[in-house]
């Protein structure tokens, strides 16, 4: 069990550290969701590990319980905004489909900040809303009612930034 004093870590990482091919893939990843560091990486990659791990001892397990547990896992799934309908579905899920769910995205992804730095930069500055809630942590999970509730305070201004390719035309 270990003491409550020490905290233990909640993800695994890599097994090894420099491969070209994982580290390229990891770096798109944080600036497409515009991500802290690959601690964050890590921790999605385990919580879909462990959700995928779980679907196959239950497709293994016979019984009664075993389909109940399918059903909560499916319905938990399903609550959070993820869209699967049989077990199958459950371990064709990748770290997308939970990066996609995150606060820090929904903000962007609503137009609310120009970029996802700019997303996560607001959310800590303590300036989005959920509803009526302050919210400060850029990986709040965002369930599927509360998409249309969250809003950006209002003396903030968002400027929309010109794209790449207009600014390497002119």
């Amino acid at each position: 069990m270990g003491t409550p004093r020490k905290q233990r870590r909640k993800y695994e990482r890599p097994s090894h550290p420099w491969r070209m091919d994982r580290i390229t893939a990891e770096k798109e990843i944080l600036v497409k969701y515009g991500l802290k560091n690959k601690k964050e990486v890590w921790k999605t990659s385990s919580h879909i590990r462990r959700i995928r791990d779980h679907a196959k001892r239950l497709m293994a397990a016979p019984g009664a319980q075993a389909e109940k547990e399918k059903k909560e896992l499916l319905a938990k799934l399903n609550n959070i905004g993820i869209k699967v309908e049989s077990i199958d579905d459950v371990l064709g899920l990748n770290m997308e489909s939970i990066l996609e769910r995150r606060l820090e995205t929904v903000v962007f992804r609503k137009g609310l900040a120009s970029t996802p730095k700019q997303a996560r930069q607001f959310i800590v500055h303590n300036h989005v809303y959920v509803g009526d809630h302050k919210v400060s942590i850029p990986g709040y999970m965002v369930l599927p009612g509360e998409e249309d509730t969250v809003r950006v305070a209002d003396e903030i201004k968002v400027e929309k930034r010109a794209g790449k390719e207009e600014q390497k035309a002119e």
